[in-house]
């Protein structure tokens, strides 16, 4: 008797991540890097985080979308007591609809997409200086952030249009344009359509240098975000990026505790992983 042949439904068992997870042109959003394994859990995390925050920076309600007053004039007394009720409820759903997580199948890694009001770099400096002047840990698994204003196909062309876009309000203001020392950082995963030189050299010519702007790896004022992803380059502008650590949450959080405080949290997540362990290892038994 022949050997039975192993079914196909078990060959990826053990894949956690799909071979999709493409983003669209004219994407804005953040992303964030987490543990491996830990990217669901990222996620919902930072889905709770930037629904409390926009509420903060912005009037959401400006930005629904828009019901005539007159279509509820139109509305018997009896239905627009329903539509209140019902839009009581939504209230939570409603912020759902600026913030959006994008499943792009790249381990360690998460996209939370983000659309008007909203912006992303203003968000991202929101929650790094409430973190440092709150100095309280809000994040378990989220470690870095970076914002995205708008993206595009991975073309020179392209590239072009979204630093004009860009870069604007940071580099080409219509007065009073201060000279910036500025750096570009580019980040690539899984794309290998343009070489880093090439985007870089792009960039800053369209940065140019009327103003006086000039280049500063060290000591710039603003850096200049590039993040590569498939066939998607997304662009965004940092003002505060070495003072917030990167955008590393959990650095400014080690940052901002003494030392006692800091020895204090790492052991209890030590003891709390060795409990772990000889909990499973009883179960075992």
């Amino acid at each position: 008797m022949g050997k039975r042949k192993s079914s196909d439904k078990g060959g990826n068992k053990n894949k956690k991540f799909k071979a999709g997870g493409f983003l669209d042109p004219n994407t804005s959003g953040i992303y964030a890097t987490c543990a491996r394994g830990k990217e669901q859990q990222c996620r919902k995390e930072l889905m709770n985080i930037f629904s409390d925050k926009i509420e903060q920076l912005y009037d959401l309600d400006q930005y629904k979308d828009e019901q005539s007053d007159e279509e509820d004039k139109e509305l018997s007394i009896e239905d627009q007591i329903k539509k209140e009720l019902n839009d009581m409820k939504q209230t939570n759903e409603s912020k759902k609809e600026f913030l959006k997580p994008i499943e792009i199948g790249c381990e360690c890694v998460v996209f939370i997409k983000t659309r008007k009001p909203v912006q992303p770099e203003e968000l991202v400096e929101k929650i790094c200086k409430d973190c440092v002047e709150s100095k309280e840990k809000t994040t378990r698994y989220t470690l870095k952030l970076t914002p995205i204003t708008y993206s595009v196909s991975p073309t020179i062309e392209e590239v072009k249009k979204l630093a004009a876009k860009v870069l604007a309000p940071h580099f080409h203001k219509p007065e009073g344009q201060e000279p910036v020392k500025f750096a570009i950082q580019v980040s690539k995963r899984n794309f290998n359509t343009l070489e880093r030189g090439d985007i870089i050299k792009t960039i800053a010519e369209c940065v140019g240098r009327e103003h006086g702007h000039s280049v500063d790896l060290k000591k710039y004022d603003k850096l200049i975000l590039v993040e590569c992803f498939k066939t998607n380059i997304g662009m965004g502008v940092a003002s505060n990026y070495e003072k917030f650590e990167k955008y590393n949450l959990q650095q400014i959080f080690e940052k901002n505790m003494g030392e006692d405080d800091l020895s204090r949290v790492k052991k209890e997540e030590k003891d709390s992983k060795e409990e772990q362990k000889e909990d499973a290892n009883a179960k075992k038994e």
